[in-house]
């Protein structure tokens, strides 16, 4: 297993690499750049020597001290601003993912045990509507039948937890304004994963050991929770691990529609206001937040599959 994640790991600093020299030639090392009149710790060593040496003391300052730069409009330490707003991404994000796992899941897992039934037509629709839906579109309805028309939820805007002096305090307060932004999140991502839970239900209802269960007289409650669900456990990690970049693209949008203060808001107002660094920063802090969380799903492969174990562990073949 220690093999398994090193070579992991080893991957990662690969694609760390690969991310930074992107994001350092597209926004500081073109030609537009320096037309921009935008000057920084690393243009100033790149204008000094090459480019190469630019992009050294660029990955430098992020792994030795962490510093992604400072905005140029407000002069502020972009490192600072994205920290501030993480917790308000990462509430969206995990909280969504709760709700992506408890539509996805049921609806996929009734939609396969009863076929061309009504509820697996209405799961059909479900599929439909979240595939064309557009993240913005999504938010704002909900917001206002939720918000505008029903007033049972807060419209739009975010609670901090511990911060009174925003005049909403407390953890209801805080949950209430993110359950439309945690629907919305997990009404798209579910969409998609409903049919994939259904498709794969339908081919493990086939299998043998399922026809042996059965045979041996065990009821479809222990046929599914002691057999099924052990054997999709393993490709439902490996979607997720698939869906991750994709699933965390509509923040942006799902952040707009509700004006919430997160990562998603600071990389589009920093386009906006054309704050290169702010964006090559929150650029580079996402992508590095999605790979570890791709890392986390890769440790998970060897809880949930004994065979990732067992090969990580195993001598090399000598000939």
């Amino acid at each position: 297993m220690g093999r398994y994640v090193l070579g992991q790991l080893f991957s990662y600093v690969l694609l760390f690499f690969a991310i930074t020299l992107l994001v350092f030639v597209l926004f500081f090392a073109l030609p537009h750049q320096r037309q921009a009149g935008l000057r920084s710790r690393t243009q100033t060593s790149r204008s000094q020597g090459s480019v190469t040496a630019g992009y050294v003391d660029y990955v430098w300052e992020i792994v030795r001290h962490g510093s992604l730069g400072t905005s140029s409009v407000d002069r502020a330490d972009v490192r600072t601003k994205l920290l501030h707003a993480a917790p308000v991404t990462l509430s969206l994000v995990l909280g969504g993912v709760v709700v992506w796992f408890m539509l996805a899941v049921p609806l996929g897992l009734i939609a396969a045990l009863r076929p061309r039934s009504l509820l697996d037509r209405a799961g059909n629709v479900f599929v439909l509507i979240g595939l064309c839906a557009h993240p913005v579109w999504l938010g704002l309805m909900l917001s206002y039948v939720f918000g505008h028309y029903l007033h049972v939820l807060p419209p739009v805007g975010y609670c901090a937890i511990d911060n009174p002096s925003t005049g909403c305090d407390g953890l209801r307060e805080w949950a209430e304004h993110l359950v439309l932004p945690w629907f919305t999140f997990g009404m798209l991502n579910a969409a998609l994963f409903t049919s994939m839970v259904r498709a794969l239900v339908i081919e493990q209802l086939g299998e043998d050991y399922v026809r042996t269960a059965h045979a041996t007289g065990a009821g479809e409650l222990h046929v599914l929770t002691r057999h099924l669900f052990r054997n999709i456990s393993l490709p439902i990690v490996t979607m997720v691990g698939l869906n991750l970049g994709t699933a965390l693209g509509t923040v942006v949008f799902i952040e707009t529609a509700f004006d919430l203060p997160g990562l998603g808001g600071i990389l589009r107002q920093s386009a906006l206001r054309r704050d290169l660094p702010t964006t090559a920063g929150s650029v580079v802090f996402l992508a590095v937040a999605v790979m570890l969380l791709n890392l986390l799903v890769d440790l998970a492969y060897t809880v949930f599959d004994p065979r990732v174990r067992l090969a990580s562990s195993a001598p090399p073949l000598r000939v």
